[in-house]
């Protein structure tokens, strides 16, 4: 695993984000964590751990991943939550996966053999309707769209361009995968429980934001 990178958004998971680091000790692959300058509790949590800290200039969940992936210099990366609900035992399998014959490999909750332990009735059927107008829009063929547990290239990911500084970006991803013809593959994967403290997601107003952006997205596409 040298040739892979962890990169870890984080916000305010003192509590979740050490365990998490314990947890992926034992995999040999780099860790990029994105923090903010601010969260001072999160940073001095983690003061133990070998990893590489990048002070996040701007906010939000997108911000942090972008900020992450311009600064991998492995092959490959992952997209990995400081919260604990993704499990590392998928790594191997999905860095196979991809040094097999994907760019990208995708983690999900919904394929057969996957499952959350985090879901709610709202966000499963959010991710329903969204996953369902993704596929219809944009010809893509993914099962979990919401869920940003995504492995691939490191190349390819900068070439994305990704622009979204906030969730959007989970929607963001899959849709320039498809644009550029890139390959790609989803895998079963179990979500688990939050170590600790609570989701960063606002059900309705994010699932808002995501919905007019994919909109914006399928009308761009089209006038191309």
């Amino acid at each position: 695993m040298n040739n892979l990178t962890l990169i870890i958004p984080a916000k305010n998971e003192e509590i979740s984000l050490p365990k998490v680091l314990e947890e992926i000790k034992k995999y040999k692959c780099k860790k990029i964590i994105i923090l903010s300058k601010k969260d001072k509790k999160t940073f001095y949590s983690i003061s133990n751990f070998k990893c590489k800290i990048i002070e996040q200039k701007k906010n939000g969940y997108g911000d942090a991943i972008i900020e992450g992936i311009n600064n991998v210099k492995t092959k490959y990366l992952c997209i990995f939550n400081a919260d604990g609900s993704f499990n590392p035992k998928y790594l191997n399998k999905m860095l196979k996966n991809a040094k097999n014959s994907y760019d990208f490999i995708f983690a999900s909750r919904y394929t057969i053999g996957g499952g959350s332990e985090d879901d709610t009735i709202l966000t499963y059927i959010g991710n329903k309707i969204f996953t369902f107008l993704g596929n219809f829009l944009f010809k893509l063929n993914i099962s979990d769209i919401l869920f940003t547990y995504i492995l691939g290239n490191s190349k390819k990911f900068k070439k994305l361009n990704l622009i979204n500084r906030d969730f959007k970006i989970c929607i963001e991803i899959p849709i320039k995968i498809k644009i550029k013809k890139f390959s790609y593959k989803c895998i079963p994967s179990k979500e688990r429980s939050r170590f600790g403290g609570k989701k960063k997601v606002n059900e309705f107003i994010d699932g808002f934001k995501i919905l007019y952006s994919m909109i914006k997205f399928f009308i761009r596409n089209n006038e191309l």
